[in-house]
């Protein structure tokens, strides 16, 4: 085992549902959790054993390594799944980039719909499932909650206090807001050639937008959104429709949005498998969008 120690930028808690992590920002930017709470947090042991396992721990996590489980596991997985080493404040600490979890959860879930999982790992796999929704919700929840009051049967004043809290008075400069990784990814589970030097996409892409986006900032503000940026009689729209957003609550709403779609798009090896992970961590899926529902974005 020959890994070279990174020093931490930021370490804290980090609160998930009822799980709870140390969580790290090292010197190079890596997101990092601690291999005994992320371990911990899907049901196995927090503890590495030593020895010829523990090296063996760096190449492929323990929980990673069931046969029955290697179907599941996508090569991106596998070649990103090595701890990295990293103290802070004099302790040594194992751990696991971040985007590992929601990996992880992935494979469990599918493992789990396919019929393969052990009692055991069943018990893994539940809890995959309720790491899975609240990472993926978490944000949003938060954001929503703040502006309402946890009020979700909002009478007009409080949409109002919504709108102005999520619109923009002013129309915002333009600045790059969805990541290449978010129609990399849709591109791949369709099985279409990306080509990242063009913003050419087929309108079905723009109607994703909408569902796996927009659609879940609260109620009325992707309403609000198609009013002040209207098509024109050729069906285009003049804005992106986060230039309307505002700085402090909507745009940054609408990045951990993509975040959460962006991975559940990452660990998923298909199109079908995206669909269940998105219907379980939010209440509609992209179903609608196939049914025709959705206007285009764009």
């Amino acid at each position: 085992m020959d890994e070279t120690i990174k020093k931490t930028k930021y370490f804290d808690d980090l609160v998930i549902g009822d799980a709870k992590f140390k969580a790290a920002v090292l010197e190079d930017k890596t997101r990092v959790l601690t291999r005994a709470t992320f371990v911990r947090a899907i049901g196995r042991t927090g503890k590495a054993k030593g020895g010829r396992a523990y090296d063996e721990e760096f190449k492929v996590p323990v929980f990673l390594t069931a046969n029955n489980l290697k179907p599941f596991i996508p090569n991106e997985l596998s070649e990103n799944s090595s701890p990295v080493l990293f103290k802070h404040k004099g302790t040594q600490y194992i751990g696991y980039r971040a985007e590992l979890l929601p990996q992880v959860c992935g494979v469990f879930m599918d493992a789990d719909e396919a019929g393969v999982l052990s009692p055991v790992q069943k018990r893994i796999a539940q809890k995959c499932k309720t790491l899975l929704r609240g990472f993926a919700t978490v944000g949003i929840i938060a954001l929503i909650d703040e502006a309402t009051g946890y009020q979700y049967d909002r009478d007009r004043d409080e949409l109002n206090r919504i709108l102005e809290a999520y619109i923009s008075k002013e129309l915002m400069p333009w600045t790059k807001r969805f990541p290449e990784e978010f129609y990399k990814e849709i591109f791949r589970l369709h099985g279409w050639n990306y080509n990242p030097m063009t913003v050419k996409r087929p309108g079905y892409v723009g109607k994703l937008t909408n569902s796996l986006v927009y659609e879940k900032l609260p109620n009325g503000v992707l309403d609000e959104l198609r009013r002040q940026n209207p098509k024109d009689e050729k069906g285009r729209r003049k804005f992106q429709h986060h230039r309307l957003l505002t700085m402090d609550i909507g745009n940054p709403h609408l990045e951990k949005q993509l975040v959460a779609v962006t991975t559940l798009l990452k660990v998923s090896p298909n199109w079908p498998s995206f669909k269940r992970s998105f219907a379980r961590a939010f209440p509609s899926g992209p179903e609608q969008v196939e049914m025709g529902f959705i206007e285009d974005e764009e």
